[in-house]
């Protein structure tokens, strides 16, 4: 006969061992319910950089021929930027100061360039590639032919220039490998525009200060997708500053001016990114590139040529 005491430890271990059964069988659950897809995460909700700081150069004889740099300035300033302007002749030193206020206190970069200003811009954008160092916008205006390529650093670059002038004319191009925005204007065809006053236009002053401010608040965007812009403008064209084209697939029934139409672009601008005539037959699965703002523009927003220069071209 079975001591009572042994038939209560033999009770226990077998109790023991059947919860060591049914937890060893609990993880085989777990790992089923392991196996079943995951909910994706929640994207990462963008936080707004803070202002950016703008930093404008004169050309040669800046206070002569370059005041629409500090009327654009004061336009900046007004709209609440911190915004400088200076001479081309203190680049380097500039330079500096910019990179030291960067690593201090973190801020988007943009530079602003009429002619040996345009060069700075670029000069100052070299200087912040080698601290690794991104440059938010850079924006020239007919800058020197001097002007070196845009380095890899810069995330947007806008030329507006006039390719026959002597006193600039730079076609400022991207060094290979360049993934950022760019585009590039030229205004060789407009007889109301030149180098002394191609910098003072009221409408490229607005578009410039809208730009600014919404660069801040845009999410980064994948740049593989940007398509470098070069245009020559039309005479007397009411012009937009696009930041880079798009490409946009071609469906079945459209055509270059539906497209335009759609994209509330003119149609030249779709001829020369694709190198078609206006009336070209498009076909179904072609893609066709298209210009686009940082972001969508205002109904009225074109740039309004400038008064003509005194003495006309120079």
């Amino acid at each position: 006969m079975l001591d009572p005491r042994r038939i209560v430890a033999l009770a226990a271990i077998a109790l023991l061992a059947f919860g060591t059964g049914t937890a060893a069988a609990t993880p085989a659950k777990s790992k089923t319910n392991a196996a079943a897809p995951a909910a994706a995460p929640s994207p990462v909700p963008f936080e707004p950089l803070p202002p950016p700081k703008i930093y404008l150069f004169r050309g040669a004889m800046g206070p002569i021929f370059s005041t629409g740099m500090d009327r654009l300035e004061e336009k900046l300033t007004k709209a609440g930027f911190s915004a400088s302007v200076y001479e081309f002749t203190i680049c380097r030193w500039i330079g500096d100061r910019a990179i030291s206020s960067y690593k201090e206190s973190p801020a988007p970069i943009v530079l602003i360039g009429h002619s040996m200003g345009g060069l700075c811009s670029i000069v100052i954008s070299e200087m912040a590639a080698k601290e690794n160092i991104p440059i938010s916008l850079v924006i020239v205006i007919d800058p020197a032919h001097a002007t070196g390529d845009v380095p890899l650093n810069v995330e947007r670059f806008i030329n507006i220039f006039l390719s026959d002038s002597v006193l600039g004319g730079g076609d400022v191009v991207a060094v290979p490998g360049f993934r950022g925005h760019y585009a590039s204007y030229d205004l060789k065809e407009s007889s109301r525009v030149s180098h002394i006053n191609i910098e003072k236009s009221d409408d490229i002053h607005r578009q410039i200060v809208e730009m600014v401010t919404q660069l801040p608040r845009i999410p980064p965007q994948a740049q593989a997708d940007a398509v470098p812009l070069r245009y020559l403008v039309p005479a007397d064209t009411l012009v937009e500053l696009w930041d880079s084209g798009v490409r946009v697939p071609v469906r079945r029934g459209d055509t270059m001016e539906s497209i335009a139409a759609a994209n509330r672009v003119p149609l030249w601008t779709l001829a020369q990114s694709n190198s078609l005539p206006e009336n070209a037959q498009l076909t179904p699965g072609q893609t066709i590139i298209v210009p686009r703002h940082l972001t969508p523009p205002e109904p009225a927003a074109a740039m309004a040529l400038p008064p003509p220069a005194a003495g006309g071209r120079k």
